[in-house]
């Protein structure tokens, strides 16, 4: 090296020379901005370094707290969301039981109201087939259910059995195809027959023209069809209007509004009673009687001669009566007025005068 510079040494001094020159230029030279050439230089070749620093930095600091400070962050926000997963869950088991609970309590309430005898069932499965219209209970011959026997819930009538086995039933719906029923409507007590056509909706057959069925008046069963009891809710007229064979009367059968889950079936049937159409509000004015006459509860005023005629006097024998009870005399006494707010009390009893015999 030193070979080197001693015979490259003029060479060497003059590009010191240079290098030192253009610094010396650079300091002086400014740039835009009222900035020195050298700083601009100094600053362009340390730029890329103090980038590649802050990403070196940026990277290790992020690894840290994503990596190291939030990893226990991240595990308590999995384990809290496997715990809402688990209260979602438990609430809707709980809703579904309380429903269950509802819907049990109904039906006791419905049998111990009904004169029939029946027996809880609950539904445990459709049969095959797109829009099936019959389910299958978890009754059968062995609890004494026999073919032919209604099927209902407190809210109307839901079908009747069709199949009978073992330890379970199979009934059609009163929407199925091929079900009919007698009914009999609340207001003009005019009678039909409900039959199933496989949609939400049933129609009532045999209902002639000149008879009247207002739409929204409900229909009951009649018990002419030997199968559903007298006197129980079938469902509401949609549409009523005149056709070419009778009258065409839409109904909703109120008993599968909302699904099925547990059932009543008949199994001794006894007839009962259509109810009244409720009545419809009165227009007339309702009057109330007079007023008692004014006084405490219990208290009866009357004058001196025992007569009360007026108002006025009924308030001045109040007012005298309440002087009496706080020992003031109107028009004897120039003391303090009573106290009118007062509740009106017995008078005090005059004292005993004294016996002259006694104290002479």
């Amino acid at each position: 090296m030193e070979t080197l510079l001693n015979r490259y040494r003029n060479l060497s001094v003059l590009l010191l020379l240079v290098v030192g020159q253009l610094l010396l230029l650079a300091w002086q030279v400014r740039a835009g901005d009222d900035a020195r050439l050298l700083r601009m230089w100094a600053v362009t070749a340390v730029t890329p370094l103090a980038r590649g620093i802050e990403w070196v930095r940026g990277g290790a600091g992020g690894f840290f707290t994503e990596y190291i400070l939030l990893r226990d962050v991240r595990q308590q926000n999995r384990a809290l969301k496997e715990e809402v997963g688990r209260l979602r869950l438990a609430n809707r088991f709980l809703k579904t039981e309380l429903e269950m609970a509802e819907r049990a309590r109904a039906l006791e309430l419905f049998r111990e109201r009904t004169p029939s005898k029946v027996l809880a069932a609950r539904v445990i499965g459709t049969s095959s087939g797109l829009n099936s219209r019959v389910v299958f209970v978890d009754r059968g011959s062995a609890d004494g259910i026999r073919k032919g026997m209604a099927v209902l819930v407190p809210e109307g009538i839901v079908g009747k059995v069709v199949q009978v086995y073992p330890t379970a039933s199979q009934v059609m719906l009163a929407t199925s195809q091929g079900f009919a029923a007698g009914v009999i409507s609340q207001k003009h007590r005019v009678r039909g027959t409900l039959k199933g056509m496989g949609s939400s909706l049933c129609p009532v057959d045999y209902i002639g023209n000149e008879e009247k069925v207002e739409p929204g008046e409900w229909f009951y069963t009649s018990g002419d069809d030997r199968v559903f009891p007298r006197g129980l809710p079938v469902g509401l007229a949609k549409t009523v209007q005149e056709g070419r064979g009778g009258k065409e009367v839409i109904l909703e059968p109120s008993g599968l509004r909302g699904g099925v889950d547990e059932v009543l079936i008949v199994v001794e049937g006894v007839h009962g009673l259509v109810p009244d159409p409720p009545r419809p509000s009165s227009n007339e004015v309702q009057i109330l009687p007079p007023p008692p006459p004014d006084g405490e509860p219990g208290e009866e005023l009357t004058t001196g001669n025992g007569v009360v005629t007026t108002d006025a006097d009924r308030l001045r024998e109040r007012y005298r009566r309440l002087g009496d009870s706080q020992g003031h005399n109107f028009g004897r006494n120039p003391g303090r007025p009573p106290d009118f707010n007062r509740p009106l009390t017995a008078a005090p009893p005059p004292a005993p005068k004294p016996d002259p015999e006694e104290h002479p």
